[in-house]
């Protein structure tokens, strides 16, 4: 039990009783009233600077028993093709294998860690993906489109606009992220707004490359606009 302790006011020569608990108590209460504290994120979102292997976990401790040696080879060999990145180190969790670099790694490095790695002993191949770089979530929306199939009573479905987007050209490079969602403009409206989600760098290369730029869908021509992501897609 805490005893009370005496503190003397500046104001008054009289002394002031208080029990420790009883304050930290109310100090904390106080804090509470006031809403949630609010603290500073010093984290962002993962680097370019890493290059990512899809790979199962056995596979990823049989090389992480040797980390050490495997960025040596792979500078070795980056160093062969004359290139500027090189292995800082590397890390693992139960399904990716990351490496880090000091610097973005081009195709040609991709391709070179892809098969330093897929030729190591005792690695099950059918467990391993080619590296990638991380990626962003881009969100885009396709203008100029009738909701309505032509002569028909039936709406424009995902199916259809996913088969244009894969024989036109300018979405050679595209990934999609997830099927195209087609939504009314307005209730009473008979356009159609298409939302799409691709996959694109941190510097949203891809989606600059595509954003206002025209394509036909059937017999009317189409604009493409970036968009914030939408609750519906």
């Amino acid at each position: 039990m805490y005893r009370p302790l005496k503190v003397i006011s500046k104001k008054s020569s009289k002394s002031k009783m208080f029990f420790p608990n009883i304050e930290i108590h109310n100090v904390t209460n106080k804090i509470k009233s006031k809403g949630k504290p609010k603290f500073s994120i010093t984290t962002k979102d993962p680097s370019r600077k890493q290059i990512i292997i899809s790979i199962s976990m056995n596979n990823s401790e049989k090389i992480i028993l040797q980390a050490n040696e495997h960025i040596l080879n792979i500078n070795r060999l980056l160093k062969c093709i004359k290139s500027n990145v090189s292995a800082n180190y590397v890390c693992s969790n139960n399904k990716e294998f990351i490496i880090i670099t000091n610097k973005v790694a081009a195709i040609s490095d991709l391709n070179i860690i892809e098969k330093y790695v897929k030729g190591l002993n005792k690695i099950d191949l059918n467990d391993i993906m080619s590296p990638w770089l991380s990626q962003s979530k881009l969100y885009l929306k396709i203008l100029g489109v009738l909701y309505l199939l032509e002569n028909t009573n039936l709406p424009i479905i995902s199916d259809i606009i996913e088969t244009v987007i894969k024989d036109t050209h300018m979405f050679n490079d595209i990934v999609l992220v997830s099927w195209p969602c087609v939504i009314k403009v307005f209730s009473k409206s008979d356009m159609a707004i298409i939302w799409v989600n691709i996959w694109d760098s941190q510097n949203s290369i891809k989606a600059k490359c595509l954003i206002n730029r025209c394509f036909s869908i059937s017999q009317y021509i189409t604009t493409i606009r970036g968009t914030n992501m939408n609750s519906d897609v």
